[in-house]
Formats: C-alpha cells, sequence, structure tokens
C-alpha cells in the first residue's frame, strides 16, 4: 500500500511541476523570401513572438523617458521606415541632436554588427542602452526607468512569456526592443516584387537600377548593391562629403574617429540601406541634404571631397580623378535613378500593424 502512496504522491508532484513551468517561447519565422540574405542573431537573444511583442511594447513605452513625454518610436515613425523626418529630432528638454536619426529596418542583416552613425555599439542590445540614459535624448536613468515599467499590471506575464521570468531589468528591455527590432525586415517593395518575378519595372525604372550597377555610370554598387538585396555593404566609410581643410573646424564631426582614436577614420560613417530612401530624407548624418537631387547633383555628380581617408572606392573624386572628376550621368539619369528608388519604398512596412504603437 506505500508503494502506492509514494507512486501517487510523485504523480501529484508531477503534475503541479509541469503546470507551473513556463512554456518555451515561439521561435519568429522571418519568412525570408528566397534568395535574400538570412538574419543574423545572438545565440543570447533569438528572437521570439513572445519577446517580439514585449519589445514592441517597450519601444513605444514613454515611461522610459524622464517626463514620460517621448518614447524610442517619437524619434522613429514607421511611416519614415521608422526614421525622423526633422533634420535633427529634439529631447525631451528641446535639446536637439547633432545627427540625423538612422532608419530601423533590416537591422538583423547587419553583417558588421555596429551601430550608431560612428559605430559606437558593437551590438544591438548595447545600441538601445544609450537613448534612454542620453541627458539631450530621453534623459532618464535605468533605475528610473525600470522602477516605472514596474508599475504596469501587463508587464511582469510578459517579460515571464519572452524570458521565463517576471523579473523586468535593463538587460531584458535592451533584449526585448532588440527583438522587435530584428524582426523588422523590409523585403516587399516594388522592385522585390520584380526581383521575385511578381512584378514588373517601367524602362525608366530599369534604366536607374543598370545606372547604379553601372561602375561606369552610377557606381552606386560597391556601398549599395542591389545584387545583395540589402542595398548596403553596413561598413564605415568617408564618402568624400568634406575636405581635408574642414577637419580644422573644432565643430568637425569625425566620426569613427571619435570611438576609435585611430586617425584612418577620421570622418568615417555608417553606410545606411537604400531601402525606403525616399521616405527618410533628409541625408547624410548631419541632414545636409533636403532630397535625393541634391544627394546625386550636389554630391556624387562632383565625385566628392579630397581628404586622406577618402573611401578608395569614391572612383570618381577629385582625387581619384583629378583631371576629370565627377559621374559621367546626364540630366535624364539622375531623374531615371530617382525612379529607380522610389521603387525601394515598401508600402507593406509602414503601415503593418505589427510594427505600429500598441498604446
Amino acid at each position: 500500500m506505500r508503494k502506492y502512496i509514494v507512486t501517487a504522491a510523485v504523480g501529484l508532484l508531477l503534475i503541479f511541476s509541469c503546470k507551473e513551468k513556463t512554456p518555451a517561447p515561439t521561435p519568429y519565422n522571418f519568412n525570408i523570401p528566397s534568395g535574400y540574405p538570412q538574419p543574423a542573431q545572438p545565440g543570447d537573444n533569438i528572437t521570439t513572438e513572445e519577446g517580439i511583442e514585449l519589445g514592441r511594447r517597450l519601444f513605444y513605452d514613454k515611461r522610459l523617458s524622464h517626463d514620460n513625454s517621448m518614447s524610442c518610436g517619437t524619434c522613429h515613425l514607421q511611416e519614415n521606415a521608422f526614421t525622423d523626418p526633422r533634420p535633427f529630432s529634439i529631447g525631451i528638454h528641446g535639446d536637439m541632436g547633432t545627427r540625423n536619426s538612422m532608419a530601423l529596418i533590416n537591422l538583423t542583416f547587419n553583417p558588421n554588427q555596429r551601430f550608431f552613425w560612428d559605430g559606437r555599439a558593437a551590438t544591438l542590445e548595447e545600441q538601445i542602452f544609450e537613448p534612454i540614459r542620453n541627458p539631450i535624448e530621453m534623459a532618464s536613468d535605468w533605475n528610473t526607468a525600470i522602477a516605472k515599467l514596474k508599475q504596469e499590471p501587463i508587464y511582469p506575464a510578459m517579460f515571464k512569456a519572452a524570458f521565463g521570468s517576471e523579473t523586468i531589468d535593463s538587460v531584458g528591455v535592451s533584449k526585448a526592443i532588440a527583438q522587435f527590432l530584428r524582426s523588422i525586415v523590409s523585403f516587399n517593395s516594388p522592385f522585390d516584387r520584380y526581383a521575385r518575378g511578381e512584378g514588373t519595372l517601367t524602362a525608366q525604372q530599369l534604366n536607374g537600377l543598370n545606372l547604379i550597377q553601372d561602375q561606369t555610370k552610377g557606381d552606386c554598387f560597391h556601398c549599395h548593391n542591389a545584387a545583395d538585396r540589402l542595398f548596403s555593404n553596413y561598413r564605415m566609410t568617408n564618402n568624400g562629403l568634406d575636405p581635408q581643410s574642414a577637419w580644422s573646424n573644432p565643430n568637425f564631426d569625425f566620426g569613427l574617429y571619435l570611438v576609435t582614436g585611430n586617425p584612418a577614420d577620421k570622418a568615417k560613417f555608417k553606410v545606411p540601406t537604400l531601402r525606403n530612401i525616399m521616405i527618410t530624407g533628409p541625408y547624410m548624418h548631419d541632414s545636409r541634404f533636403a532630397t535625393m537631387e541634391e544627394v546625386l547633383i550636389n554630391h556624387y555628380l562632383t565625385g566628392g571631397q579630397v581628404s586622406e581617408t577618402i573611401d578608395p572606392l569614391m572612383e570618381y573624386s577629385p582625387q581619384a580623378l583629378p583631371s576629370n572628376p565627377g559621374l559621367n550621368l546626364t540630366p535624364q539619369d539622375v531623374q531615371d535613378i530617382i525612379a529607380f528608388l522610389h521603387t525601394l519604398t515598401d508600402q507593406e512596412l509602414i503601415t503593418n500593424p505589427k510594427f505600429s504603437d500598441p498604446w
């Protein structure tokens, strides 16, 4: 009889322990089309359905800012491919940033794993830590932000579903937001439908595509290659925006050099993607160009400015071709390139409710 009682007790313990066990989070299916790059994820933060939904809540939660007035989504608007249409974003105290807000799309495909214009964050999780405590952005601190998040009744269960524990801390917040950001994939533009054989492009758009891939014409493919479907090599580079004489300005932004201290990194910035480029202006790290026409005509058609760190792939710069610098593009060529760039706008991305504010 004792044997049966012991067996029954063990059985009850197993039943209760099974009931108390938290189900494992559901791996997220990125649904990447054939021929496209596959997502890169850190082993300790695999993207899941539960993590994404928690991250979406946190991305739009204004309690992360000191005065509860702004969230990550305030400066990264879905309708603008998660960037800011203002030249520089404005923090909670009215302070203006010094660099354009970068688009938060296809971040999971970044092969070089550097984030921010100057590449100062080595991982996406690391990048997320900064805006909350930056005095000219959200101007809070993590202890205060976490204390406010703990007052939200829905978060303990969401953290438990995503990470197996109700603990709410800065590491969990950064991991969850990183998962949400990795889920923001943009591969359903008119160009993508054309590439998949599901749609067509006009003759003008096709000529624009050919021009950016042509080394003797647009010469864009070194940094913005259509073949890899990403339209960015995500490298840190000096694309010849400024002459070296500008470096003597005490307010000159040296980009990557400010992070590494290596003189070879002066004036280098991260190469952005051309995807959704027509809705992510103004352009360059300092928003100096309002339109893509200005980018092409006022910058790339001239070949760029000479400095000791200009990228050798700027093959038409005055440094590379002192006797005849600049791209060989006609006014019609410029318009054809612009027409093609419009085909990289992903309407599904900017209207998809799974990326929208849940509050």
